[in-house]
């Protein structure tokens, strides 16, 4: 059982680092929950403390991911428009133009939303596109950090009980 749950927290982590740059997916917290599942394993022994600071982290960060590119966007000049055209650009991106898509996709998104709000001011449509594109850039960083320190963290406790897991005897 216990390397069923440490396939699934495997699956976890890869879904949480997918998650820092799919709109659907909550990377940080899909990494957190790879180490609850590692830590429900009769292998490693359960730590409240440790899973607590690691959900209110994950937490954070999913919230502050929809604060910094409303933030950046506001900051300069741009609409609910710009922000919805990111989240639209980035999904775009992703299928039309991989591995790029995810970098010019959000910008484009960004440019054309504010484009369908007031399609006489292209000048303040490029700025505000920038705005969203630099916030999305900033939570997305953020969210990858986040679900990468966690793999890290599976992994550094996986190494520290690995003869727990692998003790046939």
């Amino acid at each position: 059982m216990d390397i069923a749950l440490l396939i699934i927290g495997v699956v976890l982590l890869i879904l949480g680092i997918l998650g820092s740059f799919l709109p659907v997916l909550p990377g940080p917290i899909t990494s957190w929950f790879a180490l609850l599942v590692l830590h429900l394993t009769d292998a490693v022994q359960m730590n409240w403390t440790f899973l607590g600071i690691t959900l209110a982290i994950a937490f954070i960060i999913w919230l502050i991911d929809y604060i910094i590119p409303a933030m950046g966007t506001k900051r300069f000049g741009g609409t609910r428009y710009g922000v919805i055209g990111t989240m639209v650009g980035l999904v775009v991106g992703m299928f039309f133009l991989p591995p790029f898509g995810i970098i010019i996709g959000p910008f484009l998104g960004a440019f054309i939303g504010e484009m369908i709000k007031d399609s006489k001011d292209s000048k303040k449509a490029l700025k505000a596109a920038f705005g969203s594109f630099i916030g999305f850039i900033t939570s997305t960083f953020l969210k990858f950090i986040t679900a990468v320190v966690y793999a890290g963290l599976f992994f550094s406790i996986f190494w520290e009980y690995k003869s727990a897991f692998f003790n046939f005897g």
